[in-house]
C-alpha cells in the first residue's frame, strides 16, 4: 500500500483534501493532507518542500499530488525523494502548475499564456471574465454545504512563494500523471492539455469537476490517484 502525500493549493488549507481522505484510507492506503503556512511573509517553496518531506516519513511507496499552485511543491519534493535515494512511486498533478527549472509560481502565468484561454472559455461559456469571482470560477461546482466547511480554513497566499524559484535542474526521473478537470475554468482544459504536452510530453487524463475537484468530484479524483497508487 502507498502513503500518498496531499499538497493543496494557494492559501495552503490541507481541508482542501478532506473529502479525499477518507477514501484513500478505506482503500487500505495512508494520507496526509499538508496545511502549508500560506499566511507567512518568511515561508517560500523551501519552506513548503521541507514540509512536505517531513510528511514523506520514510516510507517506501510515496505518491506525491499536488494541486494548482501545489504542483510547485510536489515537483521539488519529488526531485528532493530522488536525490536522496528514495524516489517517489508516483507524481499526480491535479489541475496544476507544471513548472519549468527555475521559473517561479509569479512567472508562470506569462510564461504560459493562461490568461488568454481562460478569458477564451470565458467568453465560450458565458461566466464572468474575473478571475477573483469565487462562485464563477471556483465554487460553481461545489456543493454549498461543502464550501461553507471551508470558509474558516481560507487564508490569503503571500508574496514569499510567488517570488521564490522551483529549484529543479530537469524534471524528476518519476512517473508523473497530470488530471485535469473537464470543467475547470481557472486552468481550462485546454490550457492543461496544451502546458502537459508542451513540457512534459504527455496527454491529460480528464476527471470530472472543476478547479476544485476533490471537493466536487472526491470520488473521482481519489480512483484517479488510485491508479498511481
Amino acid at each position: 500500500m502507498s502513503h500518498v502525500v496531499l499538497i493543496p493549493g494557494a492559501g495552503g488549507a490541507g481541508w482542501y483534501w478532506s473529502r479525499v481522505v477518507p477514501l484513500l484510507e478505506a482503500a487500505g492506503h495512508t494520507a496526509v493532507a499538508l496545511d502549508l503556512p500560506a499566511d507567512d511573509d518568511a515561508a517560500g517553496l523551501p519552506e513548503y518542500v521541507e514540509l512536505a518531506h517531513a510528511a514523506c516519513a520514510y516510507a517506501e511507496d510515496v505518491v506525491l499530488v499536488g494541486q494548482s499552485l501545489g504542483g510547485f511543491t510536489a515537483v521539488m519534493t519529488a526531485a528532493h525523494l530522488v536525490r536522496s535515494g528514495r524516489p517517489p512511486r508516483a507524481l499526480v498533478l491535479l489541475n496544476a502548475m507544471v513548472p519549468a527549472p527555475g521559473e517561479t509560481p509569479g512567472a508562470w502565468w506569462g510564461n504560459v499564456d493562461s490568461e488568454s484561454e481562460r478569458k477564451a472559455a470565458a467568453a465560450a461559456g458565458g461566466w464572468p471574465d474575473d478571475p477573483y469571482d469565487l462562485d464563477a470560477y471556483f465554487l460553481h461546482d461545489v456543493d454549498p454545504v461543502v464550501a461553507a466547511e471551508g470558509e474558516e480554513f481560507q487564508r490569503e497566499e503571500v508574496e514569499a512563494v510567488f517570488v521564490s524559484p522551483c529549484a529543479i535542474d530537469a524534471w524528476p526521473d518519476v512517473p508523473t500523471r497530470v488530471l485535469a478537470g473537464a470543467d475547470d475554468r481557472f486552468f481550462p482544459l485546454s490550457l492543461q492539455r496544451r502546458v502537459a504536452r508542451d513540457r512534459l510530453g504527455i496527454d491529460v487524463q480528464v476527471v470530472p469537476g472543476g478547479h476544485l475537484a476533490a471537493l466536487s468530484q472526491p470520488e473521482a479524483v481519489t480512483a484517479a490517484i488510485l491508479d498511481s497508487a
